[in-house]
Parts: C-alpha cells; structure tokens; sequence
C-alpha cells in the first residue's frame, strides 16, 4: 500500500473514531485497516491514534499530523480534476455554508438540484448564522452577507439586502403606523436574539424592549404576520410576504445601506470541477433573483 493510500485509512479511521467504520468506509477489512495505520505509524515513528477495547483517540501529532494530510489529499484531488481537464465530471465531497434561513431559501434548492444531477458528488451545506472560517473549518464555498474583511478569497458578488422593519396591515390598522424613529419604541416589538436588542438606523441606535423575544428570524416574521407588532429582518426573508401584502414595511428612508452578497471559496487558478460547478449554479440563481437587488 503506498503513502497516499495509508494516508486515506489514517483520514477514514481519524474522522470516524473507529477501525470499524473506517474499515466499511474504504469497503477494507479490520484487519487491514489496522495495518495501514501501524505501518504509517512506523514508518513516521510516531503514534497517531490510541487504541482501547472500545474507542480510538488521536494524540497530539495525530491532529497535527491529520490536518497536514487533508491538505495533501485534498491537493492530489485537485491536481486529478485539473489534469482531467475543464469539463472533468464533478465528483467528491463539497462543504459549503451559507447563514441559516438564506441557505433555506436559497442555497440548499440548488445542492439538491445539484446533487440530482451529479451523482458523483456528496455535499455538506452548513447553514449558521455565524461567520465560518473555510480554511480552519474544512468549508469549500460560504454564501456571506456583508462586507468581506478577508481579501484573499476568490469572490463574486451576486446580489444585495437591506434591513427593513415590517409589520402587518392589521396591526397597523389597530395601533397606527409609526412616521419617526421616536414613536417607533411606543409600539410591540418582535426581535430575534441574534440581532441582539440595539437597532441601529442612519440617524439614531434605538435601545429595544421587545415584548416578544425569539431564537429565528423566520420565527419573528410568523409572529409579525400574525399581528403581534413590528420586527426588524433582511428584506430578502420577507420578499414573498410583502407581494402577498402579509407584510407592508415601516420608516425605510431610515435603515442604513445595503448590504452586498457574496459567494466566495479559496481556490486558486484551478478550481475543481466540484467548486466550479456548485459556485456556476449559485451565481445564475442569485444573480437573477429579483428578491436580491
């Protein structure tokens, strides 16, 4: 068995702390995989995984040493792609994140119509509304929301939100529309935890009392249209709402610029054909999103 391919069996066995599942995995025997792992073991004279009756643990230079090994395999697999050619088939395993109820509504329809028509791809679609760090993370492509601090990722800018405050007609009907920042505290307000309960505008940071406090935003948006009260969100999570007139919004010369959208990934001049393929689809499908200019 040559380096590359120990390496593989010590990725398999690390990743799912089990000679077992590492072994069903690489469609391997037990005992096979187990002498991969000794004899990279010994040839690197270093131990890299603690075995017990029950569990495997990886020691310090096995983390050390796993980390370093991913890079390499996943070197070799993009050099494979690249001397395939431009038209290679996508295939392998792709992770992309996007923020949470933005990869709903528009990220994970097109993994599923990828992975429809790519048989050879398995992707992992990590939807969180917190920044992901690709390269520490093992992320291929992230959707993100706002200005990008990190200069040396590759990166297409597909669209734009703004923030709006939203309410329904009913409610408006019963408790008046609000006409400045000042008269908007008087009124029930709705806030998701993770926007916290400052809202700043153009002209002021209002200190929030918000009589219902939620986890989600696509939670603060059902009780908005139920007619609770007012709730600040990304225009493009109430874009359906406001056609419908379930939602009409509120003081919108107030809410600050808008803010772009962009898909960025960390590949180089040759990009596998999995990245390629996943980056191509997003773009045609937000850039030509109406909800998102």
């Amino acid at each position: 068995m040559d380096k590359l391919q120990l390496m593989n069996v010590f990725v398999a066995v690390a990743e799912t702390q089990s000679f077992a599942a590492a072994a069903r995995q690489l469609a391997m025997s037990p005992p096979a995989v187990t002498r991969a792992v000794t004899a990279l073991e010994n040839q690197l004279k270093v131990k890299l995984l603690i075995r017990t009756t029950r569990h495997v643990r990886i020691t310090d230079a096995g983390h050390d040493y796993l980390a370093r090994v991913k890079s390499i395999i996943h070197a070799v697999s993009e050099a494979d792609e690249t001397a395939m050619g431009i038209n290679a088939t996508p295939r392998g395993h792709l992770t992309v994140t996007a923020p949470a109820l933005f990869g709903k509504m528009f990220v994970l329809p097109c993994v599923i119509s990828l992975l429809q028509r790519n048989p050879a791809m398995s992707i992992s679609a990590l939807l969180l509304d917190r920044v992901v760090n690709l390269l520490d993370e093992g992320v291929d492509v992230a959707v993100r929301i706002g200005e990008l601090s990190d200069s040396s990722m590759n990166t297409v800018r597909v669209g734009q939100v703004r923030r709006v405050l939203c309410a329904s007609p009913q409610y408006l009907a019963q408790h008046g529309t609000p006409q400045t920042l000042n008269t908007l505290t008087g009124h029930t307000l709705i806030s998701a935890s993770n926007s916290g309960n400052t809202w700043k505008f153009n002209t002021a940071t209002l200190q929030i009392q918000p009589r219902l406090a939620v986890t989600t935003h696509d939670a603060a948006i059902d009780a908005a249209v139920q007619g609770l009260g007012i709730t600040r969100v990304l225009s493009y999570q109430i874009s359906a709402l406001l056609a419908t007139g379930a939602l009409t919004t509120l003081l919108d010369s107030e809410q600050p610029a808008a803010m772009p959208i962009h898909i960025l990934h960390s590949e180089g001049r040759h990009t596998s054909a999995k990245v390629r393929i996943f980056v191509d689809a997003m773009v045609l499908q937000l850039q030509g999103n109406a909800a998102l200019h």
